[in-house]
């Protein structure tokens, strides 16, 4: 039997089979972890791979097999697109290959005055971006390659209103778009729709929290006709949660659905939207991703509405309510009195059609979309730009926080580890930490694009600490009891027991050390039972000067070399023979 369900190009079964066939095709081993099924019609899986955990997906839908059909679309989507590796330094030997991303990419050499290559994305995008024309080309080196030598690597999209080929820096690409625009399908056309729908999404849901925009409720009899649908929603009712479905078009404009769930058990209430030309399938990935990944027992944890304006339109609030839904919202967005009445919308029509109504009424707006589709995998995915819909961060964290702002710091991370600390690398990193001026709440392995291992000192290492750890290794003993100080009271709740213990260890070695009037050695014996005696031997060591950097171990002080990060690359080298073959 086939399961056929609105806005697919093919029964959930042929998905299902098509997709896991393909990644066992391609060498990834991808498993369901978890399940969850919190009200009727409602389900979501997390699914990831068994060779490297840190890819996986979330997927949603009205029953189990949408789900695990929604969650491995989300995983090639990711796959094709590179998301998966977006935040990471992929090493010299990747950075120098006869591609980095795709085989499609071109690569354009810095300029002598670093100005931006004429070649380079196209008049709009330029005015977008660069409206001063402040951007420097080595701004816009890719953190995966960290190649300045190679220059600007850039991908090919295609403008919609003429199908012109524009290019687009990578960089670009991962410091404000993220995963925003990227989709799988069973088609071409049914992934650009999905793709499309989520622009509008995610563009109208920032529009009207920012403007605090009320939206109509859609009547009981509209949901009455989605039994399915309604049946979820009233279990959740039955728990005591209080539920409000809108429409969200703004007078049948966008094919935007938002359902609000409140919360009576500590005032808080959570915004869940959905889009797409078909209304029922707008409103049922609304209902569904309500519960994406959540149990009843995990709808604590959002914010209470709010009053304050400026707060609610920030947009670090509009990125929070991307990354995880749990953002502010204005108490005007629920006024009795909307802003504009009820309209009954719904576009029925192919996958083709669909797409074709949604580019017109981004063209209507004056705005264009540009599209790189991907099918290196075997499965049809895309990445879609609409400059002024689709950014997720403003265009000027391209200058102001760019991902790749720690190439300084990982080419000096990098050198005092292969030199075992000599002190000449030590002061370069000391200065490279000045110059670049970071906040002390950084996580360097973060800012360096490297995967730690959970458990170890890297994965809890912030620039704070690290200024800690050189301090000590130059023999700066009150800076490094300052920075030790906030070293603990910042990192403490996700410190390892062992790195914990040290750190409060070496808070008292410092004190102690710095204290004329005392002899250390009368309290060794009391600070190994209270810290034990290897810790205790570690840090006094640290402060005599004989231990350096206690706990980041790097082989051979390659950064790309760390477990994790090994899995990684290990994945990424399956996806880039995968593309290879599929070039040739």
């Amino acid at each position: 039997m086939k399961t056929y369900i609105p806005g697919k190009d093919a029964a959930l079964e042929e998905s299902i089979n098509a997709f896991e066939a393909k990644l066992k095709a391609a060498g990834f081993n991808v498993e369901p972890v978890s399940w969850l099924n919190p009200v009727p019609n409602v389900w979501s899986v997390h699914i990831r791979d068994v060779d490297a955990p840190m890819n996986f997906t979330n997927g949603k839908g009205a029953s189990k097999k949408a789900a695990l059909a929604s969650a491995l679309g989300e995983y090639f989507e990711r796959l094709s697109c590179n998301y998966f590796y977006a935040d990471f330094y992929l090493g010299q030997e990747i950075g120098e290959s006869e591609f980095v991303h795709y085989p499609n990419e071109k690569w354009f050499p810095l300029t002598d005055d670093d100005t931006l290559p004429d070649a380079l994305l196209d008049d709009a995008m330029r005015a977008f971006y660069d409206p001063e024309e402040m951007l420097n080309a080595s701004d816009l080196i890719d953190l995966q390659s960290g190649n300045e030598e190679r220059g600007i690597c850039a991908l090919p999209f295609a403008r919609q209103k003429d199908q012109q080929t524009v290019y687009v820096p990578m960089n670009i690409i991962g410091n404000l778009y993220v995963s925003n625009g990227m989709s799988a399908g069973n088609t071409k056309t049914e992934a650009r729709s999905q793709g499309l729908s989520e622009v509008f999404e995610r563009a109208i849901k920032n529009r009207i929290i920012a403007e605090r925009i009320s939206m109509p409720e859609i009547p009981d009899e509209v949901i009455a006709r989605y039994p399915s649908i309604k049946a979820s929603i009233d279990a959740l009712v039955e728990e005591g949660f209080p539920i409000v479905v809108y429409d969200a078009s703004m007078g049948g404009q966008y094919p935007v659905v938002c359902v609000t769930l409140f919360n009576p058990n500590n005032g808080t209430c959570f915004t869940s939207w959905g889009a797409h030309p078909r209304f029922q399938v707008a409103l049922e990935r609304t209902v569904t991703e309500l519960l994406q990944g959540r149990s009843l027992k995990d709808l604590d944890v959002f914010e209470a509405p709010s009053f304050h304006d400026e707060d609610v339109a920030d947009h670090h609030n509009l990125e929070t309510h991307f990354i995880d839904s749990s953002g502010t919202v204005s108490w005007d967005m629920f006024k009795d009195t909307p802003d504009y009445a009820f309209t009954e919308w719904n576009f029925d029509g192919t996958s083709e059609e669909e797409v074709e109504w949604l580019l017109g009424k981004l063209h209507a707006e004056d705005a264009d979309a540009y599209i790189a589709d991907y099918d290196h995998l075997g499965v049809n995915c895309c990445r879609i730009i609409v400059p002024g819909w689709s950014e997720i961060y403003p265009p000027e964290e391209v200058q102001l926080c760019n991902n790749n702002r720690g190439t300084d710091l990982r080419d000096a991370m990098g050198m005092l580890l292969a030199t075992d600390y000599a002190d000449e690398e030590i002061e370069s990193l000391f200065d490279v930490l000045e110059m670049s001026d970071f906040d002390d709440s950084y996580m360097v392995c973060e800012l360096m694009g490297v995967a730690p291992d959970a458990g170890s000192a890297w994965k809890s290492l912030t620039i704070g600490e690290l200024k800690c750890l050189l301090a000590l290794a130059m023999g700066d003993l009150e800076s490094a009891q300052e920075f030790a100080a906030w070293s603990l009271e910042y990192n403490a709740t996700i410190y390892s027991k062992d790195r914990l213990n040290f750190m409060r260890c070496l808070i008292a070695s410092l004190e102690l050390a710095q204290d004329e009037n005392r002899d250390p050695a009368e309290y060794r014996r009391a600070f190994g039972f209270n810290y034990g005696d290897a810790i205790t031997e570690a840090v006094w060591n640290s402060i005599s000067g004989d231990i350096r950097f206690y706990g980041l171990d790097a082989p051979e002080g390659d950064l790309t070399a760390f477990g994790a990060h090994t899995k990684l690359l290990g994945s990424y080298h399956k996806l880039q023979a995968a593309k290879a073959k599929a070039a040739n």
